[in-house]
């Protein structure tokens, strides 16, 4: 494995040479958290696909349709993908135009800071929760193809993203993301090009899937209301997640914001499809696996050649990369600009981006240990798509869409969705405490819109 280990190493480099070359472009505050409002089409296309394409879309997601079919890719790839699309189509362009530099700005403007305050202490887990699970995949690739043990790969791969995303912030990170989304494509392709060439090729692959593991929705194992929830977990809890939505505010123009939001969710299904299509032949590809998980690293292992190997750990390194500088900076990003800077709003530029780049470092170390004593990938990524996102859904949409409420609404709704989801996940054990958590917080918002009379944002 030294070769391959001496090609990650090399890979690692150039994404590293990247972000620092493009750390020289960073004068403001707005050049390092929206890339100065810069982004084209395609760099935001390509930016929008690699920031969802994590670890789980191509680890988990194989392993959850290998064990039940296409139903078991609910999340990934298609809940994840309805949610950009929905985004291009509805929020994109009407977020752009608001011109603000981080998403709380929103509930400090439609609300109060008060308001705002506690949104961001409700997002910013999200964020460090999603970057430990990546984390932690980073680490156990370089693990898997080394000698370094799990906590020592955790911790190298927890120093190099840290440091290049320090240095370069949202720009560094789309340009990074570029070209790890090159590498995502052309490592998938490759590894089922290969696996479909010795089972008779790519089509011959695909007819061989049993046809009972194609149902998208099925019954048999979940009720209507878990599959409501299997699904409004990854498009309601991920609508406004603030990875995504800096991308959008860091376009050059709404129709920008748009087309890039759709053109990466398009990149992303036809991407996400090639797991699926792994995970629904994994039975006759590798029948009686007791991790299911492990599938597309033993496929690569089967089937390709040391370069190929080399390219595809390329790809899977790209896809945790991507997600995880971007969840660092939007945590980071969220803390500095709304919560440090109104408390001494004399800061320069060049001092609130020294505030923003501390934070990206302060929260690397909380994701990394994190990181290393949680107890798996997928408990992390669920409770980071859950976390407070019932209530955020619920207050944001009607800031960005509604006219009625106001702080009293957006106080009542964010803890409603919190406190209902945390008691239904941790406490009670129910099967649907997502939903029950968003019908909370629309419930609390209204009847509190109803009840107090809407008032100007005051702290």
């Amino acid at each position: 494995m030294q070769p391959v280990l001496i090609g990650i190493g090399a890979y690692l480099v150039v994404q590293f040479a990247v972000g620092m070359l493009v750390s020289r472009r960073i004068a403001s505050e707005s050049d390092y958290l929206l890339a100065g409002r810069s982004l084209g089409l395609g760099l935001a296309a390509f930016s929008i696909f690699a920031t969802w394409f994590g670890a789980e879309t191509v680890i988990g997601a194989a392993g959850s349709i290998y064990s039940g079919g296409l139903s078991g890719g609910s999340a990934d790839p298609f809940g994840y993908g309805l949610c950009l699309i929905v985004l291009g189509i509805f929020i994109a362009a009407p977020l752009w135009r608001r011109k603000y530099t981080t998403f709380g700005d929103l509930f400090r403007e439609r609300y109060s800071p008060g308001v705002e305050r506690l949104a961001v202490l409700l997002m910013v887990p999200t964020s460090v929760l999603w970057a430990a699970a990546q984390i932690r995949a980073f680490g156990q690739v370089v693990s898997a193809v080394s000698d370094l043990e799990v906590s020592i790969a955790i911790t190298l791969a927890a120093s190099f993203v840290v440091i290049y995303t320090v240095a370069g912030g949202l720009l560094a990170d789309v340009y990074t993301d570029f070209v790890q989304s090159i590498g995502i494509v052309v490592g998938l392709v490759v590894l089922l090009i290969v696996v479909g060439n010795a089972h008779g090729g790519v089509a011959e692959l695909i007819a061989s899937i049993d046809a009972e593991r194609l149902a998208l929705f099925s019954t048999s194992n979940a009720t209507p209301l878990e599959i409501v929830e299997a699904w409004a977990v990854p498009v309601c809890g991920s609508l406004l997640a603030v990875e995504m939505l800096s991308r959008i505010m860091g376009c050059k123009t709404a129709v920008t914001a748009r087309n890039a939001t759709l053109v990466g969710a398009a990149i992303y299904i036809a991407v996400g499809l090639i797991p699926v299509i792994l995970g629904l032949a994994g039975p006759t590809l590798a029948p009686g696996l007791e991790e299911p998980e492990q599938l597309i690293a033993l496929l690569a292992e089967q089937h390709l050649s040391t370069f190929l190997y080399v390219l595809f750990a390329g790809a899977l390194i790209s896809a945790i990369l991507s997600t995880v500088d971007s969840c660092l900076l939007a945590a980071s990003s969220l803390v500095a600009h709304n919560l440090i800077v109104p408390l001494k709003p004399a800061l320069t530029d060049r001092q609130r981006i020294l505030t923003a780049r501390i934070g990206v470092a302060a929260f690397g170390l909380l994701a990394y240990a994190i990181a290393l004593y949680a107890e798996g990938i997928y408990e992390l990524v669920t409770t980071a798509s859950a976390f407070g996102s019932a209530g955020i859904f619920v207050v944001g949409l009607f800031g960005l869409f509604g006219r009625i409420g106001g702080p009293a609404s957006a106080y009542a709704a964010l803890v409603a969705g919190m406190v209902v989801w945390a008691a239904g996940e941790y406490w009670l054990g129910w099967s649907t405490p997502y939903i029950v958590a968003v019908a909370a917080a629309l419930t609390a918002y209204v009847l509190a819109a109803t009840l107090a009379p809407r008032r100007t944002a005051q702290s």
